[in-house]
């Protein structure tokens, strides 16, 4: 996610991001943790290599050495290891970036990938909308994609500013896809009516078979909530503002999203019990009432306040690298605005044991990603780095 931020400290990181030739933010929580926990963690935030504004990673399931990097722009590159690999994929012809919030922002692999060689993209389009596209990779080269494969699987029109777009894609174990739009609003016009309307798929989690249908380029899972009812077939979930980053945890889902003015949020649920779900925005901020009105909330897991310079909430994965002993099991996420990573434990729907690990801070943290090993990696889009999180 990427978004302007308010007030005299939003003023200068906004100046601050203009110089940079970039106005998106995806921050975090703020605060210290215990230094005993972190002594225990001994791990570090290790630079790997850098890139043009990566904004995400990911690995197919089985990769042993290779993965994948979206650049802004519209290209998608290889590390291979720790090295700095070719361009998998370039579709800057059709990216619409670098405007606002605009860009090229997640990529991922189906289980199965290995056979089918399908991957999808979330962006930014030409026409400032957000598109998720199927590709192929090259039968001949796994580290070459076929730019002719293309298939473009949803367009969501944007009927406002574009400051809120979403941005992550993922694959849920069994096949269907997910994906996380904004509001289509920003922070001059943030009560924005789509993310509680059941017509619009604006500020919702959407989830389609990306199979091809009869009608059209996905087929519509019949277990969605308003699959012959009042409301559109592909939602499953509504009430987000910018959730620009979200994860799937085998049967759970973990959305961060970016609040307006107070809060910002981790919403976490079983994937069964997403169905239907209402997060609450633009009703609620976090718990805190936005606007009036009486929706149903699903209040979240885990919520801290914009202090000590956080804005903007950068969601992430739960660790399941074993060789961070410490770590695993927890869920980190980080701070756009301050850099500070942190990691909170998930107990029975709510954080536990929310606490700063003792690593340099991020400089402008969009992304959490994963290898085919499980190893926990940082985008950091202000710098270019992408960096690993390592055991000391």
């Amino acid at each position: 996610m990427i978004r302007h931020v308010r007030g005299r400290t939003r003023r200068a990181l906004a100046a601050a991001a203009t110089l940079a030739g970039l106005s998106m933010v995806a921050g975090g929580a703020c605060g210290s943790g215990g230094k005993a926990a972190q002594k225990r963690h001994g791990v570090r935030l290790h630079k790997i290599a850098r890139f043009n504004s990566p904004t995400f990673l990911a690995a197919p399931g089985d990769s042993k050495k290779l993965s994948f990097v979206t650049e802004r722009p519209g290209k998608v590159r290889i590390l291979n290891g720790d090295k700095k690999g070719p361009t998998f994929l370039d579709i800057r012809g059709i990216v619409g970036c670098c405007e606002v919030e605009t860009g090229l922002f997640s990529i991922a692999f189906p289980p199965d990938y290995s056979r089918t060689q399908k991957f999808y993209v979330y962006f930014t389009n030409n026409q400032r909308n957000i598109e998720i596209d199927q590709f192929k990779r090259s039968n001949k080269d796994p580290a070459r994609a076929n730019r002719g494969s293309r298939r473009k699987l949803i367009e969501v029109k944007q009927t406002g500013p574009i400051n809120h777009n979403g941005g992550t894609v993922a694959i849920a174990p069994g096949g269907l896809l997910y994906a996380a739009t904004g509001d289509g609003g920003n922070f001059m016009n943030p009560a924005r009516h789509a993310p509680q309307s059941k017509s619009s798929l604006l500020g919702k989690l959407i989830r389609i078979d990306p199979h091809k249908g009869k009608h059209r380029p996905y087929r519509v899972p019949r277990s969605n909530p308003y699959v012959g009812k009042k409301g559109r077939d592909e939602i499953y979930a509504r009430g987000l503002r910018n959730p620009f980053r979200f994860s799937i945890d085998w049967d759970r889902i973990l959305i961060g999203d970016v609040g307006e003015n107070r809060r910002e949020e981790v919403d976490m649920k079983p994937l069964r019990k997403a169905r239907g779900g209402n997060f609450g925005w633009p009703i609620f901020e976090g718990t805190l009432r936005f606007r009036p009105g009486h929706p149903h909330h699903d209040k979240p897991a885990f919520q801290y306040p914009h202090t000590g310079g956080a804005c903007s909430i950068t969601g992430g994965v739960i660790i399941r690298d074993k060789r961070l002993r410490g770590l695993h099991g927890r869920y980190i996420y980080g701070d756009y605005c301050t850099g500070e990573i942190r990691t909170f434990r998930p107990r029975k729907g709510r954080a536990r044991k929310d606490h700063a690990l003792r690593v340099r801070r991020a400089n402008g943290p969009v992304a959490f990603g994963e290898d085919g090993r499980n190893r926990v990696y940082v985008s950091e889009l202000n710098s270019g780095q992408v960096s690993l999180i390592d055991p000391r």
